[in-house]
């Protein structure tokens, strides 16, 4: 039987806002690049409202490790300049990698300005500066919350490839049927680009659910009411978040995911616990995780 191609596992941070932050960042990254993940990416704000964060973080995270760096990069509300002089500062910090998005517009800001879509920022890039940058761009398996159907929602993500994109990555969800359904819908209007899901580990009920109802991704009836009846138990939580992530996660492996994509929240702990987990039944998919027994930071 043929061995299956290893799993690229990667994960994202948010900027750090205060100097504790940073240091919980940094003891978080640390644990999670001894997975030798594929790469790190790092979020940017409405409009590049935490730009200089970003450029920051990217700068920290390639001094002390040696894993790749990906910044976000949103382009609605931003010029077209100031997007061209952050491509060049991270081309002389060796960055490779962009994560390229629309973003939304700022709270106050009335003009979504001269780039209106991901699409336009990726060939902003790609004019810019030829095949430097390999460009992640974003997917919606359950459909984006401003998309006006499913059918427009994967003719964007073409736009994007159209444009230079080289691979996409979704936004979580826990249904995965909903995301073999909008590969089949991808292959359909002819996108080929791998596409690798979100992974949201589950370890609070009250910030899981408004992070999906501010960007669209379902929480399943069974899986919200199970978090509500658990109330303040953190413990019950977190082991029946463990057991829902790891089960869908291992269905995606089964059905030919190209990877995991980690939204940490800039915590080690939830996604060393699925990936230990992932490696006791995927050995020599993620034989270059070996986990370790080490602290993750909570």
């Amino acid at each position: 039987m043929q061995a299956k191609a290893p799993l690229n596992i990667s994960f994202e941070f948010f900027p750090p806002k205060t100097a504790e932050g940073i240091l919980h960042l940094c003891e978080a990254a640390e644990q999670l690049a001894e997975c030798q993940p594929h790469f790190f990416s790092v979020t940017f704000g409405a409009g590049g409202s935490t730009r200089e964060g970003t450029i920051d973080t990217v700068m920290m995270l390639n001094q002390k490790l040696s894993v790749q760096v990906a910044p976000h990069l949103s382009c609605i509300g931003s010029d077209p300049e100031d997007i061209l002089l952050t491509l060049h500062q991270y081309k002389e910090m060796g960055v490779r990698r962009i994560v390229a998005l629309r973003g939304d517009l700022p709270s106050g800001m009335g003009q979504a300005g001269e780039l209106r879509y991901a699409s336009d920022l990726v060939a902003l890039i790609r004019k810019a500066a030829g095949d430097y940058f390999y460009i992640e761009v974003a997917a919606y398996p359950e459909i984006h919350p401003q998309a006006t159907c499913a059918a427009d929602d994967v003719l964007n993500l073409k736009r994007k490839v159209d444009a230079g994109a080289n691979s996409a990555i979704t936004q979580y969800f826990f249904n995965p049927d909903a995301y073999f359904y909008y590969l089949d819908e991808c292959a359909r209007a002819g996108i080929h680009i791998p596409v690798t899901p979100g992974i949201m580990p589950i370890t609070q009920f009250s910030r899981l659910a408004r992070f999906s109802d501010n960007c669209g991704a379902e929480i399943p009836r069974w899986i919200r009411k199970r978090l509500e009846s658990y109330g303040d138990d953190v413990k019950s939580i977190k082991a029946f978040g463990l057991e829902v992530v790891y089960q869908l996660c291992q269905k995606l492996i089964d059905g030919g995911a190209p990877g995991l994509h980690f939204y940490t929240l800039n915590k080690s702990a939830p996604s060393l616990s699925i990936l230990n987990q992932l490696f006791n039944s995927y050995p020599e998919m993620l034989k270059s995780f070996e986990p370790k027994k080490i602290q993750a930071v909570e």
